[in-house]
This record gives C-alpha cells, sequence and structure tokens, in this order.
C-alpha cells in the first residue's frame, strides 16, 4: 500500500495536494524536525505506510472563543491566545510558498533560562489527559494512568475484549462501572452471515450479565424500526446519545473513535487487550502525545465541505505524519463549523496516523449538548504558552475540492484534475459521510443540478435518527422537499438501514459491498486495497458534494460544475 501512495503524484498550486495525472512533477517535501513516536498495536494500518512525495502544510498561533462562564474552563484569555508577531514570537517562522493555501510548518521550542528548564503551559490535550491522571501537569512522552470516563466496543471487538476481560480477571468478574460502558452493535448487523449475527448475541449475553445500562441493542433485523435501542454507527450514536462531553477521556475499540475529538475531549481507540482491562479497572496506562496544531482561516466556499479539509491535510503530511501525536484543530473557519463537520475532521485524523483529534468546546459544543446530557463536564483549551510539535496554517478560501485516489488517503488530487477518472458507483454513507449533513449536501447538489444519477448510488444512514431526518427533514433552497424526495427523483437506491454497512466490507451479502473489481467514489474513510470488498476493487474518497457530482456523471467530478 505504501508503494501505491507513494506512486501518485503530489504537484502543487494555489494550495492543491497533487495532480491527478501519473507521472507529475512532485512538489519538495518539507517536514517538521522532530522524531515520531510508535503507533500503538492494533490501531489502524494508516499509521504504518510511509508516505512520500507530499507538501507540507502551514503554521499558525493559536486564536480562540470565549466560552460560556457556566461551564468551567481552563486556558488562555482571547487576548493571550492571540497570534504572535514575528518578532520575539515563540515559534520560528519560514518561508511562505507563494501563491499556495498552506505555508510550511514550524517547530515549536523551548526555551531554557539559567535555572534550567522552563516550565510552560499545556495543550488542552495534555490538560485532559492530566486530569484524568490526577497530577497537575503531563508532558509529552509521559506514561501515566489515566482514568476513563466512558468505554465503547461494538460487534466486531466486543467479543474479543469481552474474552480478554474475563481470562485476566477470571469468568464471574464484574465490569467497573456498568454505566461507564457503551455497547453498539453497528458493523455486520444486516447480513445472513452466522458468525457475524453470533457476536452480535455474544454483546447481548454480556449486556445482561454485566446489567451494562448502554447497550443499543437490535433483535428483529427484518426492519431495524423494530428495534427502538438500535442506533447504528457507533461514532455518530455516542454524540447522539449524549456519551460525547468536553474535557472527557473516552476510549474506544475502534481506530475512529477520535470522531468524539469534535467535542473537546480526548477520544482514542484501543485494541481489546487494552479495552479488557479497562473494563477491570477503568484505568489505562497511556503515552502522553504531543500536539500538532492545524489552523484553518478564511470563509469556507460555498462548494468546499470539511471532508475536503481533511483530505487536504492528510496530504499534505502523509498517512504517517502525525503518528502517535494529538491533531489540534482550531481558527476562524473551525469556528463556525457545526458540530457535525469537527466530528468529520477528528474523525480521520487516525488516517494520518493520530493518536486523538480535538477541537476546542464553545457555544456550539454546549447548544448540541444541551438536550442530549445532563452530566457535567468540563471544559479546556490550550494555554497561551504551551507547546506545539508543530503547526500548520491553511487559508481555506484558497482549497479546491480534494480526492484521495487509490489506494490510501493521502494519495491525495484535485477533483477537477480527475474528470477522465471514470467511476461504477457512488456510495454515501460512514462515520465519516453518512451524518445528516452530509445527507443534505449531497441532496442539495442532485437538487441544483436537476439531473439523473448515471451509476448506482447507494445510501447508507449512520444512525435511526440520520434515516429520519432524511425522510423529514426540508433541504433548505428546495421549496421543502427531504432527501429522500430527492434522492428518489435523482434515481438513487433508497436509503438502507442504519450501519457501518460497506464500508469495513464486511459478508458478501453486506449492502453496498464492491464483490466485484469496480471503481467506487465514496464518502467513507479509507481506501486500501480490500476495504469495501474485493482486493482489486478502486475507491476514491471524496466529500458528500464530490460523491454527489461524480454520480451524476459517471466521472470524478468536481462539484462546482453545479454549486457555481
Amino acid at each position: 500500500m505504501a508503494a501505491a501512495a507513494a506512486a501518485a503524484a503530489a504537484a502543487t498550486a494555489a494550495g492543491s495536494i497533487a495532480a491527478c495525472a501519473p507521472g507529475s512533477a512532485a512538489a519538495p517535501r518539507l517536514s517538521p524536525s522532530g522524531s515520531a513516536s510508535a503507533q500503538e498495536a492494533g490501531m489502524c494500518a494508516a499509521a504504518k505506510l510511509t508516505a512520500t512525495c507530499r507538501a507540507r502544510a502551514p503554521a499558525l498561533t493559536s486564536q480562540f472563543r470565549g466560552t460560556p462562564v457556566a461551564w468551567r474552563q481552563h486556558g488562555a484569555s482571547k487576548a493571550e491566545a492571540m497570534p504572535r508577531g514575528s518578532s520575539g514570537s515563540r515559534t520560528n517562522r519560514v518561508a511562505v510558498l507563494a501563491a499556495a493555501a498552506v505555508s510550511t510548518p514550524t517547530k515549536s521550542e523551548k526555551t531554557t533560562g539559567v535555572t534550567g528548564s522552563v516550565k510552560t503551559g499545556m495543550t488542552m490535550t495534555e490538560k485532559i489527559l492530566a486530569k484524568a491522571a490526577g497530577k497537575g501537569r503531563v508532558s509529552p512522552g509521559e506514561n501515566v494512568w489515566v482514568r476513563a470516563d466512558t468505554l465503547m466496543t461494538h460487534d466486531v471487538c466486543g467479543p474479543g475484549t469481552f474474552g480478554v476481560f474475563k481470562k485476566e480477571f477470571g469468568p464471574d468478574a464484574k465490569v467497573w462501572d456498568p454505566e461507564r460502558v457503551v455497547i453498539i452493535p453497528d458493523h455486520y448487523i444486516f447480513t445472513a452471515d452466522e458468525r457475524a449475527n453470533r457476536n452480535v448475541d455474544i454483546l447481548r449475553d454480556f449486556a445482561r450479565e454485566q446489567n451494562i445500562k448502554y447497550f443499543y441493542d437490535i433483535v428483529e433485523k427484518s426492519d431495524f424500526r423494530a428495534n427502538p435501542d438500535y442506533k447504528g454507527v457507533c461514532h455518530v450514536a455516542l454524540a447522539q446519545e449524549g456519551h460525547c462531553r468536553p474535557g472527557e477521556v473516552l476510549f474506544g475499540t475502534d481506530s475512529h473513535t477520535c470522531t468524539a475529538g469534535g467535542f473537546g475531549q480526548f477520544a482514542s481507540g484501543i485494541g481489546n487487550t487494552d479495552a479488557g482491562f479497562i473494563l477491570g479497572t477503568g484505568k489505562l496506562l497511556i503515552k502522553v502525545p504531543a500536539t500538532m496544531r492545524f489552523i484553518l482561516d478564511g470563509e469556507m466556499p460555498s462548494y468546499l465541505l470539511s471532508k475536503d479539509l481533511i483530505l487536504q491535510i492528510i496530504g499534505e503530511i502523509g498517512v504517517a505524519g502525525a503518528t502517535y501525536r494529538a491533531m489540534e484543530f482550531a481558527g476562524t473557519t473551525v469556528d463556525g463549523m457545526t458540530i457535525e463537520d469537527r466530528m468529520t475532521l477528528c474523525n480521520m485524523v487516525v488516517e494520518a496516523g493520530g493518536k486523538n483529534g480535538v477541537v476546542p468546546a464553545d457555544k456550539t459544543t454546549f447548544d448540541y449538548l444541551e438536550e442530549r446530557t445532563n452530566v457535567p463536564f468540563e471544559v479546556f483549551r490550550s494555554d497561551g504558552d504551551a507547546q506545539f510539535h508543530s503547526e500548520y496554517r491553511f487559508d481555506v478560501s484558497k482549497i479546491e475540492p480534494v480526492v484521495a485516489m487509490p489506494h490510501s488517503p493521502d494519495n491525495g488530487a484535485l477533483a477537477r484534475e480527475c474528470k477522465d477518472k471514470k467511476i461504477d458507483r457512488a456510495y454515501i454513507g460512514s462515520c465519516t459521510g453518512g451524518k445528516t449533513e452530509d445527507f443534505m449536501a449531497a441532496a442539495k447538489l442532485m437538487h441544483s443540478a436537476g439531473k439523473r444519477v448515471v451509476v448506482p448510488t447507494f445510501l447508507v444512514p449512520a444512525t435511526q435518527k440520520v434515516w429520519m431526518d432524511l425522510y423529514t427533514q426540508p433541504v433548505p433552497g428546495t421549496g421543502g422537499k427531504t432527501c429522500a424526495e430527492i434522492f428518489n427523483e435523482a434515481g438513487c437506491d433508497t436509503p438502507a438501514s442504519p450501519s457501518c454497512a460497506a464500508c469495513l466490507g464486511g459478508p458478501k451479502d453486506t449492502y453496498g459491498r464492491m464483490n466485484e473489481p469496480l471503481v467506487c467514489i465514496s464518502t467513507t474513510n479509507r481506501n486500501f486495497p480490500g476495504r469495501m470488498g474485493h482486493k482489486d476493487a478502486q475507491i476514491y474518497l471524496a466529500s458528500p458534494y464530490t460523491a454527489a457530482a461524480s454520480a451524476l456523471t459517471g466521472f470524478v467530478t468536481d462539484p462546482r460544475e453545479f454549486l457555481c
């Protein structure tokens, strides 16, 4: 896979990641200094790939919004957090790439005085982990025992996690706190595969035995609506059910657990062994990650979505560019994002090798949580003098719609430069691209185009709530039409039962799975060989706008053809 990714062209122009045509000249790679720690065992394969021929992204200092005094918060004041000038700056500035949307990264430098090392502030990730460890401060590279606020598992990893727990703590052992364990069947649900079905049975048996409060069960699979407890994709369900809260520590047996970082919390995927240990103790020994900060400023163009931004970032730093580091997102663009936008950003940090992604909590966060949880939470922000591994700046107004070509999330290209790439199908769904706003975006474009799709277009809502939204919420600017009505008029497949479906391939009868060597444009998060089924299939990762536009033409298509 690394070889395939390295073969991609990487010419940059006006903030682009790479040219699509094979043989394009590669842009010089600009790397911040410093070595990366090895990624934890059991984490996604993306962290193990070697990325080459990519332009690095830019440097920036932080700028934060204030938050209501009703929530306890820690961190720099707005004045303290304003970007500093080049004179006396705590980071060394480097030359800005001319006419580019990004500038090269800077490496933070710690200073020393005559009395030795000078203590500096902490990043928000460090503050959250310090609180969970019961310590006044922690530093990158330090190993600390942290208390888990929530542990999530699902049907793929739950059985193995429970096996580890019973082996190590005894067959009659009880979990440390049955109200802090969340069990969500979501991956291989709507299938006749006996082993997949047995996994869900194991979840049910364990939940009953341990009196787990938050088990979102499904029994009647012929009609998911007959199961009021069933939710769907775990990462979206966690948010909708109020399990994501600022300042907390969330571990999950899924690499995209980092999605919850969009709420201003530490959220990270772990393996079955670690999860089994947490079940018995409520704690985990982890290494504090260094933090890379990404500042996105500027007005978001009408044809861009947050998926374009994270694909841009991954294309710039590579699939190993953030190995075992926190990725913190800030800036005026992020300030204006919805919760679902922020979830998308954090969702794919693991595709860059990241340990976790995080966005500072603000009024947008509080408004979302108001009707979903009454659990008190604490808000943390990075200090004005916090030390970052590196900082990057993006001028979002100059970014164009992006795709990740086969077979790696960092094999980036501009959508407009891939217009000759024929596709066989389109897929809109997953924890990355199956949220309500993702479908709203796709429906908006299709309605604007007034055309019918020319390739099979699969629609997989992430959760029951998203599925209901498709049939009940009007799409703005369409005269009151719902997503379902627009998709039906455009000739798309009927929205499927909410689940992960073909994002992880699954049994051969999984909805949307590629059982042949087809070419698919998808709003999912990975495009490695075999990821969505057949090992010779090809996957182009894209935003819902780009996926919808491509479904209408049969080729990878820049959404500006229909939106501008």
